[in-house]
């Protein structure tokens, strides 16, 4: 028998390693130059236990949600699968940009992106979910052993390459897209959303609004009343925000959630500070439904809590079924 075909020659064996790691490089690429400010850093796409991979003694809880870092400058949109979202975090990012946080947890749709880079502040907001998986496209290396060490699971395109591919609609670095079914066989439930929320009827009173803007330094959301669809329609930079397939983004609830926003002490390639988001205590709050906007006080004692809304009579304001959109201002 010929022994050349009982195992692979050297050559073989180094074109399938290059094989093997175009395809990371594919993944990655892109994500390590923007130049409208992002972090600019990939995760290494290593085999082997690193940062961006949970240790081997993490447990994975079953009922977990699904969190993904969405891309949200111009040139991402329109986003895919966005509006399958439970709920929808927008936070301010370097240079006064936005980016999206999407939690996924009754639906999950086949496709969802573009998927970019996580920040500190996300550690703490997802301290809420119980061991939640978190798909993000990488993070500043000082940040990186932070994630590895929270109560989350990273999926990264260096960890799980199969459930991540670059699309063709938007140039790199905006064009990584996530399969969510290769992270979770199906979508853990609405048990899983531990956020602290109340739905129910709407409470009494509340004030008339047609629209509200919530203004970054270098971005804006405005949402408006549609009576005719009793959503929240979704505009980002004063244009009409829609998913791929068309569909105009849209809220049963809005929440702008007044925070303390600090600089921490991580930074871009082009040395911009990151903001870091503070989600833990308490503020005020507007929370807008069925064309209303109701004053409240948000409350979170400790990460590990859900946010809740309280009404000038001290009960809860109860949101409207459907996706919830919380945008985080500076107090």
């Amino acid at each position: 028998m010929d022994i050349r075909h009982e195992a692979p020659t050297r050559r073989t064996v180094l074109a399938a390693a290059l094989a093997a790691a175009a395809t990371t490089a594919s993944l990655t690429a892109g994500c390590t130059r923007h130049g409208t400010a992002d972090d600019g850093r990939a995760p290494r796409a290593s085999p082997t236990p690193s940062a961006g991979t949970p240790a081997p003694s993490a447990p994975r809880t079953t009922g977990s949600v699904l969190a993904v870092k969405i891309d949200n400058v111009a040139a991402a949109r329109p986003q895919t699968g966005l509006d399958s979202a439970d709920v929808v975090y927008a936070e301010q990012v370097e240079g006064g940009l936005s980016r999206l946080m999407a939690v996924y947890a009754t639906k999950l749709p086949k496709v969802i992106g573009p998927v970019r880079s996580a920040r500190e502040s996300d550690l703490e907001l997802l301290r809420q979910f119980d061991h939640p998986t978190l798909a993000f496209s990488g993070a500043q290396r000082r940040l990186l052993p932070l994630i590895d060490k929270a109560p989350l699971l990273p999926e990264t395109p260096g960890r799980k390459s199969a459930a991540f591919y670059r699309g063709t609609d938007h140039p790199a670095p905006h064009n990584l897209y996530l399969r969510p079914a290769e992270l979770l066989p199906e979508p853990p439930g609405k048990a899983a959303l531990t956020t602290g929320f109340h739905y129910g009827p709407a409470p009494a009173g509340g004030t008339v609004t047609a629209a509200r803007t919530v203004r970054y330094p270098a971005a804006r959301f405005t949402f408006t009343w549609s009576a005719d669809r009793h959503r929240w329609l979704v505009s980002m930079d004063g244009a009409p925000a829609r998913t791929t397939a068309g569909t105009r983004l849209a809220a049963a609830t809005v929440v702008v959630q007044y925070v303390r926003v600090t600089t921490s002490t991580y930074h871009d390639v082009l040395g911009n500070y990151t903001p870091y988001t503070e989600t833990v205590g308490t503020g005020k709050a507007e929370v807008l439904r069925d064309g209303r906007s109701f004053e409240t006080t948000w409350s979170r004692p400790a990460a590990t809590d859900g946010t809740t809304f309280t009404g000038a009579d001290g009960g809860p304001v109860d949101f409207a079924d459907g996706q919830v959109w919380v945008v985080f201002a500076k107090a």
